[in-house]
Order: structure tokens, then C-alpha cells, then sequence
């Protein structure tokens, strides 16, 4: 019988402290949501002690979540495990994660505790914890950086203290698969009762080897692996999640190992992160990248007309890949664009579904045939919460490459309307100066993307905003909108991140 893995996914943590991939409250629950759906066994919902905010959404969260359990992140530190305890406690499963280093170079540097100081506070901060629940976590930070005879001990004295899992965590990505893979078989063979608890790794991609180690790891004995969708994360990124799962599923005959996630959501996961953060992955990106299932070389192209398998080891329905079974275009009717969004796997209130049929009956005005990336784009742009504070009535834009252009920017706000215009070098300068004329607000622009997402002349355009705003300059905002007109979609990207800034 296959062993099963299970997997943590730590997107809402790890994933979201990535430059550019912040969320909003009501983004965290619905990516919580599909991460549910997608069948992962553990959600990191965040590190509860590091704002007030992060501590309201991992309780939001722990409410809303029935078939994962719901854990946040504590340093070995009293208030840490109270405050994480205070977000988690009314989930159907919580789960505690207290970490602390034990390299020699953190010790030393960062934590300026003695070896002897380390173990002290593990078996204290552990048994601390348990206090509060059974399923406890410890992760030894910086753990392939460390002295191995001191990092059985620092597991050793954990496991004794009460942790159910224990993580091993390459947190710089410096090791080689042969080098992880050894070191948790040293593990394994010189600590007692490590048979009896779930061996964890979390592995950063600073090599490229994220997902390598992981693989190792559960070769070597791992039954958990920790990971984010798309791989986003700090620095390099995370182990990615698609990898991880995909390698298993395809190569069972090797690993002998399994997981329960619904591979069918991979793709619609790694879109929703792609929509919310504004972090596309590149076309060459295993399984979900645009290339991924592209097969552009004539020899290549020969093989797959006459049997797919011939380059392809696995299908693009298996990791839930639209294939646009249905044509939609103006004279579709709801029931068979409600149809189609099952089909691809969305399942939405009628509210959300209504919000969608109006913007797919404008959208269908404009474009003859309606394909299931315009139907996913449309889906995300559709608010899950919260009022939209601005509306975009109408533009004017006056443009020529023998005179400054201006644009005319008119807005509602509620009952409200207001007109604008502004003066700059480009439609999308002179839109943006206007719109902070209507609003008031200081906002500086610190990357903005823009592209296609169909193919053709009517393809609808994507663009993405990325903003700080007044004295919150640390705190990026990302602003989406879409569009078979550039100006109009990079308009309503900038719209729609004033108004997430407004909403929280």
C-alpha cells in the first residue's frame, strides 16, 4: 500500500511574505477556500503574533475551513503561542507551529542563546504549547545549516516535550537532494521514537533544488511536505506545490507514495494566486505554465497527433486545464454559461454568479466568441467582499505623438459623480493623475503589467497595478482589471486597488 504524504501548504504565510504578494482579508478566505477545495491537509494560515490583521484572518479562516486543519505559525515565545492559540482554537482541527533556529550562525547572531540556552527554551515553548492542544508542530529553523548531533538533540528534547511533527527545514535552499536525504536518514537512525511522530520538510529554492530536496526527503522517510502554490515565497520562492504533487501522481511507480489532493484544481489554484498577488509564472513553469502542454517542434508535433503519450507523461485535463468544450458567445444563456463555470470547476453563490453575467453579457458585446481564460478572467474580477468604494462611468482620452495627452476621467461613488482631466505623456499616466485628482489620495505607482490574455485581435487584455498609498508606503497594493481595451484595463486595475486600499 502506497504511504500518503501530506501537504502543508504555507501560501498564506511563507508564500504571501514574497515582495508584491500581500492579500487582503477577504482574498486570504477565498484562496483558504480553494486550498480546501484542492484537498490539502494542513493550511498555514499566517503568523498570528505579526500584525492584528494576520491574527484576524487566520481566525476568519479557522471558522470557515471544515476539511483541512487550519494552523499558524510562533516563535518560541510565550505571547507568540498564546496569540496563535487565540487565532486557531475554533477550528475543526488547529494545529500550533513554534520554531526556533539551532545553526550555529543564528544562535550566535540572531537568537544570541547558547546551544545549551536552545534546548532549554524547545523543551519549554513545546510543552508550553501542548497545553493548548495535541497537534503541535516544531521546526528547527535553519536546520541543514546546523551541527547534526545538536540538531538530533534539539529534535530529541521536542519530541519528548510533545511535538507531533517535526519540521527540518532547509530554509536557505543550500543543500544538494543526496545532502537532505542523508541528513534526515542520520535523523531517523539517532533519535528515539522519531518513528512514532511525522518528519516534515520545508525547503527554499535559493538553488533551484526546492522541490529536488522535497522528493528526497519523503524518499528518505518524510511524510509531510511543506509548500506553496506556484512555489511563491521569500527570496527564491518555496517547494512548489504543483511539482510536488504531479512528481508523486506521475511517478507512483518510483515513489510509492501519495497524496489526497484533487490534482483537477491545480490550475484553477495557480490562476486564483496568479489573480490576487499579480505574480504570473513564466510559460516554461512545470504543469501550469502557458508552454507546459505546448508542443511547437514539427517532430514533437508528429508524436502527439498520433499518440499523445509520446511527449506528453501526463494530460492537461489531469491538472484541470480548460479544453473549451463549449463555445459561449452574446446569444449564450445563463444556464449554459452557469454550466460552463462548473465545468471548469467554479462553484459560486448566486450573487457571485450574477456579478458575472453582467460582466459576460458586456464582454460578449465587444467579443464574438467568449473562451474559458475570458471566463476565468471574469471570475477574477468579480469582488468577493466588501463595497466598491469607486466606479468607472466613462473615459475620454485626447492622444497624438505631436501633442501632450489628456484624459478625462469620470467616477461615481455611491450616489456621487465626479469628472476630472489631466496632462501627462501617455494615456495611462494622464487616466492615473486624474483619477487622484477625484480621490485625494498620494499614491505612488511601483509596477504596472499588462497583457494578453487570449489570442487575436479581440483578445481581452489583463493589467495589473501594483501601488503603495499615502503613508502605508511599506504596504503594496495589487489592482487588477481586464479589458478588450488596454486603457480601459489598466484604468480599472487602478480603480479596483484604491478601491481594496479603501475597503481595509
Amino acid at each position: 500500500m502506497s504511504r500518503q504524504i501530506k501537504i502543508f501548504d504555507t501560501t498564506l504565510r511563507d508564500g504571501e511574505q514574497s515582495p508584491g504578494c500581500s492579500m487582503n482579508l477577504s482574498e486570504k478566505i477565498e484562496v483558504a477556500r480553494q486550498l480546501e477545495t484542492l484537498g490539502v491537509d494542513i493550511i498555514e494560515a499566517g503568523f498570528a503574533i505579526a500584525s492584528p490583521g494576520d491574527a484576524a484572518a487566520i481566525s476568519t479562516i479557522a471558522h470557515t475551513i471544515k476539511n483541512s486543519t487550519v494552523c499558524s505559525l510562533a516563535r518560541c515565545v510565550e505571547k507568540d503561542i498564546d496569540t496563535a492559540w487565540s487565532a486557531v482554537k475554533d477550528a475543526v482541527d488547529p494545529r500550533i507551529h513554534v520554531f526556533l533556529a539551532t545553526s550555529p550562525i543564528h544562535m550566535e547572531y540572531k537568537l544570541k542563546m547558547t546551544p545549551e540556552q536552545v534546548l532549554d527554551s524547545v523543551r519549554h515553548h513545546v510543552t508550553y504549547t501542548k497545553k493548548y492542544l495535541d497537534n503541535v508542530e516544531f521546526s528547527a529553523e535553519d536546520a541543514t545549516r546546523s551541527d547534526w548531533d545538536f540538531l538530533c538533540r534539539v529534535v530529541d528534547v521536542a519530541i519528548k516535550s510533545g511535538a507531533t511533527t517535526i519540521n527540518i527545514p532547509d530554509t536557505t535552499g543550500y543543500l544538494t537532494p543526496g545532502e537532505y536525504a542523508e541528513l534526515i536518514h542520520y535523523i531517523r537512525d539517532h533519535v528515539e521514537g522519531v518513528d512514532n511522530i511525522i518528519l516534515s520538510c520545508h525547503n527554499h529554492n535559493d538553488l533551484g533544488m526546492g522541490v529536488a530536496n522535497s522528493l528526497a526527503g519523503i524518499e528518505a522517510g518524510i511524510g509531510q511536505v511543506e509548500c506553496t502554490i506556484n512555489g511563491i515565497g521569500e527570496r527564491a520562492g518555496n517547494a512548489s506545490l504543483e511539482e510536488i504533487v504531479m512528481a508523486l501522481k506521475t511517478r507512483k511507480d518510483y515513489f510509492d507514495a501519495e497524496t489526497r489532493v484533487d490534482s483537477t484544481q491545480i490550475y484553477r489554484s495557480s490562476r486564483m494566486i496568479q489573480t490576487i498577488t499579480g505574480v504570473p509564472v513564466a510559460p516554461t513553469k512545470p504543469i501550469i505554465g502557458a508552454n507546459a502542454f505546448a508542443h511547437e517542434s514539427g517532430i514533437h508535433q508528429h508524436g502527439v497527433l498520433n499518440n499523445k503519450s509520446t511527449y506528453e507523461i501526463m494530460t492537461p485535463e489531469s491538472v484541470g486545464i480548460p479544453q473549451n468544450a463549449i463555445v459561449l458567445g452574446k446569444h449564450s444563456g445563463r444556464h449554459a454559461f452557469e454550466a460552463r463555470l462548473n465545468d471548469l470547476g467554479y462553484t459560486l453563490s448566486k450573487e457571485k454568479i450574477d456579478k458575472a453575467f453582467e460582466k459576460f453579457k458586456v464582454l460578449a458585446d465587444k467579443k464574438k466568441v467568449i473562451k474559458d481564460r475570458d471566463l476565468e478572467a471574469l471570475i477574477g474580477v468579480v469582488p468577493v467582499s466588501g463595497p466598491v468604494r469607486y466606479n468607472l462611468k466613462q473615459y475620454v482620452i485626447n492622444s497624438g505623438n505631436t501633442i501632450s495627452t489628456t484624459a478625462v476621467i469620470k467616477m461615481t461613488k455611491g450616489e456621487e459623480e465626479f469628472e476630472r482631466a489631466a496632462l501627462s505623456d501617455g494615456p495611462i499616466n494622464a487616466s492615473f493623475a486624474a483619477i487622484n485628482k477625484i480621490t485625494g489620495l498620494s499614491i505612488e505607482l511601483q509596477d504596472y503589467q499588462l497583457r494578453a490574455l487570449t489570442d487575436g485581435q479581440d483578445a481581452q487584455s489583463e493589467a495589473i497595478v501594483k501601488m503603495t498609498i499615502g503613508d502605508n508606503s511599506h504596504d503594496i497594493i495589487t489592482g487588477r482589471g481586464i479589458s478588450v481595451d488596454i486603457v480601459e484595463a489598466s484604468i480599472k486595475a487602478y480603480i479596483n486597488g484604491i478601491n481594496k486600499y479603501l475597503n481595509d
